[in-house]
């Protein structure tokens, strides 16, 4: 190359490759020849080079009529095209349910892991492993989420589900390679590489103007391709494939004209006020523009709709603030006005962009200025300010080529050498299920480790720059482990209740039972186990508890079972009063209470049946030897278990007793031997018996009141 201050760029395109050389001088640059040579066939289609031998020959041809003017040629700057650049959505979920709160490194690992799937889906892959021959060549943050709700960041939040969609765009890697061969066989050397956007971005929009939303679309021959600036970076790219020569098929189809004349024709109309034509039948007509352009609109409209739609996804479904426009196909006619219109933007927002914005370019005077040269001059500009930087880095060992349009970072290593994301992290140990009172909880497992990540043997991060040569080394994150804890870890201290009982303090804890059997705090959780730990109640389990089973039988309700039939008599019942007050021994009770019990007197079966009103046995008063004396007949007997029952025997609370009616009899005189003391003397001899002074029988009938006497004779 002639002179250490001269540049020499290609740009080539679907429909053209552009040779332009300039010279730079205190940081001005001069372009001083351009050459422009279309393809005679289909070279290149979208970007990619499709048939490298044509369009070596071109590149040849160019580099030798160039070199006739400028010296040898040896080394040119050269762009991959924008067109090229596939531009995905993609969405990454992950559970972060009862895991410690995100940190940034989480974070860059979820974006990481949803540039992988865009990947992923740009390469039309889900289960081999080719989505690496795709380098990412920059991704943007659409919005993060966090339970299904949008929010401004996830670092040290907590919550069920975290969630990051992104927007990235992706270079396939044989567009490059395809470069390098094409130019290796023109003979030449690649001086610098950039991407098309990227150069035309770099004259057109400064960094200090980065910092503003603004929208950059190329229109070429085959494709528009368009790239966003926003927060001082470029933040997506992306094409469509409809551009200028969808317009010229208008112009064909409408006026009957070859391709070549219908591209002259249209490029007349951007200059002339109407315009002559002769259409394939020989027919000479002269057109005006406001015609032409009327019977062309839909092809026009088609245009302004696609690349409007294109940067509405690629900006998040919202408008830019403004939108420049370059390429040849910028000139189409109204194309400023639709668009605007398509992206609700004022027409003043919506400008092409010549080569009269490069402030910082002049001219030769036979080079004729248009907004088609914006690009080839970028790139020769570009590639050489910020070029596109190719670095091998080791990964795990194996040698990794990157192609770096910013700063290279471990998780672009990662990425390109195709290691799996989502798989680094280790996975959260086996959760357990077990029953707490009748309710399932899930003990989850301990949580897996983070990936061990070193940069030539020291640890980094995901977001730490890398440079060639560098060496890294991934190790999966551990997987987690079940979770080992004891039912104290489970269930903490047990509740207890501390009451007073008569005046003296007792405490109780909750029963504590794994599986139905008896446990202790120390035992191991396991899963499936079925925990339950119970406090009493009410008074009546706290003193089952207790072991006090005497005083409950006092102030159990007292029952008896007479003849089958079960009868309570709440006067043989012991009282409860819980804090001054009577109760029950149903009644619950809490922590602190003051219970006293009051027993009752000993029932007896007289004072039963008294209770009963059972008329157990018949008297008659009479009186004996001046004394009164009452006589009784028993008219129920009482059994328990076959044994008769004295008026006197006591009762036991639950007793089953039986009865034997008597029947009534009279009383007669001697009944009264079985209550009376009768003194025989011992030298009596004969005896009277006397009733109300008259002498009586021993069956004689007494009647209430009657005076009885013996009367005993000396022998």
């Amino acid at each position: 190359m002639q002179g250490k201050d001269k540049l020499f760029a290609l740009d080539i395109g679907t429909r053209s490759v552009v040779g332009i050389i300039l010279e730079e001088s205190d940081g001005r640059h001069e372009v001083i020849d351009i050459l422009v040579r279309e393809h005679e066939e289909r070279s290149m289609l979208d970007g990619q080079i499709h048939d490298v031998l044509s369009v070596s020959e071109i590149i040849q041809d160019i580099k030798l009529e160039l070199d006739a003017s400028h010296g040898p040629l040896s080394k040119v700057c050269v762009a991959a095209a924008g067109r090229a650049l596939k531009t995905e959505r993609s969405k990454a979920i992950v559970n972060i349910e009862g895991q410690p709160m995100l940190s940034k490194q989480d974070i860059l690992h979820l974006e990481l892991t949803a540039v992988q799937l865009a990947q992923a889906a740009v390469a039309g892959e889900r289960n081999n492993d080719n989505s690496h021959h795709y380098y990412c060549v920059g991704y943007s943050v659409l919005y993060y989420q966090l339970d299904g709700e949008e929010i401004g960041s996830l670092i040290d939040q907590r919550g069920n589900e975290a969630s990051v969609e992104i927007i990235a765009t992706f270079l396939p890697r044989v567009v490059v390679e395809s470069l390098l061969s094409a130019l290796d066989r023109a003979g030449l050397e690649m001086d610098a590489l950039t991407l098309e956007p990227i150069a035309a971005i770099n004259v057109l929009i400064p960094a200090s103007m980065r910092r503003l939303n603004v929208a950059l679309v190329d229109i070429g021959a085959g494709t528009s391709d368009i790239a966003l600036t926003d927060a001082g970076t470029v933040i997506a790219y992306g094409m469509v494939p409809i551009a200028g020569d969808e317009i010229t098929e208008a112009v064909s189809d409408e006026f009957l004209l070859d391709f070549p004349l219908a591209e002259k024709a249209k490029r007349e109309l951007t200059e002339k006020e109407s315009i002559k034509i002769t259409d394939i039948l020989g027919f000479e007509e002269e057109i005006s523009k406001e015609e032409a352009i009327s019977r062309i609109t839909p092809a026009i409209d088609r245009l302004a709709e696609s690349i409007g739609n294109e940067i509405l996804k690629l900006n998040n479904y919202k408008s830019p603030k403004a939108v420049m426009l370059v390429g040849g196909g910028s000139l189409t006619p109204e194309l400023t006005r639709r668009l605007a219109n398509k992206l609700n933007l004022p027409e003043n927002r919506v400008a092409i962009r010549g080569l009269d914005a490069i402030s910082s370019v002049s001219f030769a005077t036979h080079i004729e200025k248009g907004p088609e040269l914006v690009t080839p001059i970028g790139i020769a500009i570009a590639a050489k300010k910020s070029p596109v930087q190719y670095h091998t880095v080791y990964v795990n060992g194996q040698p990794v080529r990157l192609f770096e349009v910013n700063k290279l970072t471990v998780g672009d290593c990662l990425l390109a050498a195709g290691i799996k994301m989502n798989r680094l992290y280790g996975k959260p140990g086996l959760a357990m299920i077990v029953s707490l009172n009748g309710k399932n909880v899930t003990i989850p497992g301990n949580h897996g480790q983070p990936p061990v990540l070193l940069r030539n043997g020291e640890p980094c991060s995901f977001d730490d720059e890398v440079h060639g040569g560098d060496e890294l080394t991934v190790i999966k994150g551990e997987d987690g482990a079940k979770t080992d804890l004891t039912l104290h870890d489970l269930i903490g201290e047990v509740p207890k209740k501390a009451v007073m009982i008569n005046g003296s303090k007792h405490e109780v804890c909750s029963v504590l039972t794994c599986n139905a059997l008896p446990a202790s705090m120390s035992k191991e959780v396991e899963d499936r186990d079925q925990i339950t730990f119970e406090m009493p109640v009410t008074i009546e389990e706290f003193l089952n508890e207790l072991n006090l089973a005497e005083i409950l039988n006092e102030v159990r309700p007292f029952t008896i079972t007479m003849d089958g039939k079960v009868t309570k008599i709440p006067d043989f019942t012991g009282k409860v009063y819980l804090n001054g007050m009577e109760s029950s021994i149903k009644q619950p009770f809490e922590h602190l209470d003051d219970i006293r019990f009051e027993r009752s007197f000993s029932p007896t079966i007289s004072t039963a049946a008294e209770l009963l009103n059972l008329k157990v046995s018949e008297t008659l008063p009479v009186f004996y030897n001046g004394q009164e004396l009452l006589l009784a007949k028993q008219l129920i007997e009482f059994y328990r278990n076959e044994i008769k029952l004295k008026p006197e025997d006591i009762l036991f609370n639950g007793d089953k007793l039986t009865t034997r009616q008597r029947k009534l009899e009279p009383f007669i005189f001697q009944d009264i031997f079985n209550f009376a003391q009768v003194q025989i003397p011992k030298d009596s001899g004969r005896f009277t018996l006397l009733k109300n002074g008259t002498r009586a029988g021993f069956d004689d009938l007494l009647a209430p009141g009657d005076d009885l006497k013996i009367i005993f004779e000396n022998k």
